[in-house]
């Protein structure tokens, strides 16, 4: 039995450096022909090794969800970040203060309240993106006259500049077509600019999620995109067609500990090293290149898999797993294992791991 990645321990994150800098390129060159700025989400990978191929490729800068992951980057020399997240607390106030003396630092925000804490905290203006809810119903209110009247209100503060409204296409991972996906994201794009043309002045128009990012940068009006997953890829994108096998660049490496039963299997690697998101949806997690065998269930600390009866792996055989979410697997990883052609090539920190202040 040949074992990949002797050097490796299991479970272990593995990312295909090949597969990840074609996806790096990949998008670039889709913002690149549409003459859209890109400023990818590192919620995805959390390493600076990884930003620095993508700013590289020709990112504009990147997108944080929370100030650590900013921290943390800026730390790494990332200097034009988008915190695309409300901020509130004196504590994140203080530091964003301190982050924006050696980066150039964007938050974005869906209320008065907060926009009147940035200001009042700023020795100089904050600049804004005014988050839309274009579907996933999470933050931001409607497109429209709602967003509009918010955006007025927001101008009105001393010290915050509104230069942009953002949204999050998340509602695109429930999409089962691709003519639904497109709508999505042409609904998307289309609600924001409609939405400012009612604000009046130029305002930016930042679209994200990496199922809509391809169709919504063909649409004109967009100014720039906040992809995340793209960079690695997962077994959602996979099943929303916007990803293959090949393109799934991040993996955990898993050990075969068990065939309790002709029908069964079990890998070291659970919800610990996989996540549990996406659990019951057929295909949520993949083992790749063995299309015959089926993830059935996670616990903490196993993966219950299933193949035909007195087939599939023996004990100790290692797999590869395609998880359901890349960004919350990055998340549970210190350092991630970067390799080429099936061999070892580089290790990987994972700097912004826990960073989620």
């Amino acid at each position: 039995m040949t074992v990949p990645y002797p050097e490796l321990d299991t479970p272990s994150l593995i990312v295909d450096l090949d597969a990840a800098e074609a996806n790096i390129a990949e998008m670039a060159g889709v913002s690149a022909r549409h003459g859209v700025r890109l400023r990818p989400h590192i919620k995805t990978h959390k390493m600076p090794a990884i930003a620095r191929l993508q700013l590289d490729a020709g990112a504009a800068g990147i997108t944080c969800a929370k100030l650590g992951e900013a921290e943390a980057m800026a730390d790494a020399g990332c200097a034009d970040i988008l915190i695309a997240y409300p901020l509130w607390g004196r504590p994140k106030l203080e530091r964003l203060a301190a982050l924006r003396e050696r980066a150039r630092v964007r938050v974005s925000l869906d209320s008065v309240e907060v926009a009147e804490r940035l200001g009042a905290s700023a020795a100089d203006p904050v600049q804004v993106l005014v988050e839309v809810d274009t579907g996933l119903h999470r933050l931001g209110r409607p497109p429209g006259a709602p967003t509009a009247e918010l955006v007025a209100e927001v101008r009105k503060v001393p010290r915050v500049d509104v230069v942009g409204l953002l949204t999050h296409a998340g509602h695109s991972y429930r999409t089962t077509s691709p003519d639904e996906l497109r709508a999505v994201a042409e609904r998307e794009v289309t609600d924001l600019i409609e939405t400012a043309r009612l604000c009046g002045g130029e305002l930016e128009i930042s679209v994200g999620s990496t199922p809509t990012a391809r169709y919504g940068a063909a649409v004109p009006g967009v100014t720039e995109l906040r992809p995340g997953t793209y960079v690695f890829n997962d077994a959602t994108m996979i099943r929303l067609g916007v990803a293959t096998e090949a393109t799934a660049a991040a993996r955990i490496l898993t050990t075969v500990v068990a065939r309790p039963a002709p029908d069964r299997f079990v890998v070291d690697a659970g919800s610990k090293s996989l996540t549990s998101d996406g659990a019951g949806t057929p295909g949520w997690i993949m083992v790749a290149g063995r299309p015959e065998l089926t993830m059935s269930f996670l616990s903490e600390e196993h993966g219950v898999g299933r193949c035909a009866p007195r087939t599939g792996p023996e004990i100790g055989e290692r797999l590869e797993i395609i998880p359901s979410h890349a960004c919350p697997v990055s998340n549970l990883f210190d350092t991630a294992y970067g390799v080429r052609g099936g061999r070892l090539d580089q290790e990987l920190a994972v700097t912004a791991r826990g960073r989620v202040r």
